[in-house]
């Protein structure tokens, strides 16, 4: 379902993996995976990742092993799944927990959420900047109605970011 889903958005799936290619391709074929590298070792994971990323597509690779781990330190967003090892834990940005990759749909989905957040915090941030302090320089706003936008431009970002909570609470409950 996973697979599917993302086909759906236009991300190719590509599965690497060091097992015999017999059985990647099985596994591949299941799942809806068309690119299949079996027979990998560490190095070339991380290889064809950077080929990848040289192509400039935007690689997010999940792990669970120690052999993924460089090429979770080389993804753009590297994903360690909780049940791994440690090594693949540390080595990625993110963990998913909990069994299998279901909630990587909803990892994924709360990152977007995130990133527009920060999109927006920034856009207010700069209105004050941008604003507010040229014209108390120049004498066209008192410095005291500077210092209570800065003060209301802090509290925005916070109130703003702090409505993340309720998506990520819609999220975890939804499955």
């Amino acid at each position: 379902e996973i697979i599917s889903e993302f086909k759906s958005r236009g991300v190719v799936p590509v599965l690497l993996t060091g097992d015999r290619k017999g059985i990647a391709t099985e596994i591949a074929q299941k799942l809806g995976i068309s690119k299949v590298h079996a027979e990998l070792d560490p190095d070339l994971k991380q290889k064809l990742i950077l080929k990848h990323q040289k192509e400039n597509h935007v690689v997010i690779m999940v792990g669970d092993g120690i052999n993924d781990a460089p090429a979770l330190t080389q993804a753009d967003v590297g994903i360690a799944m909780g049940s791994g090892t440690d090594i693949a834990m540390d080595a990625g940005d993110m963990v998913l927990m909990g069994k299998g990759i279901g909630g990587l749909s909803k990892a994924l989905a709360l990152s977007k959420i995130v990133f527009k957040k920060i999109k927006e915090n920034i856009f207010w941030a700069s209105i004050y900047n941008l604003v507010a302090i040229p014209l108390a320089v120049l004498g066209l706003l008192n410095p005291v109605i500077a210092e209570v936008a800065m003060a209301f431009s802090s509290v925005n970002v916070v109130l703003n970011s702090s409505r993340l909570l309720k998506v990520s609470i819609k999220l975890r409950h939804n499955n």
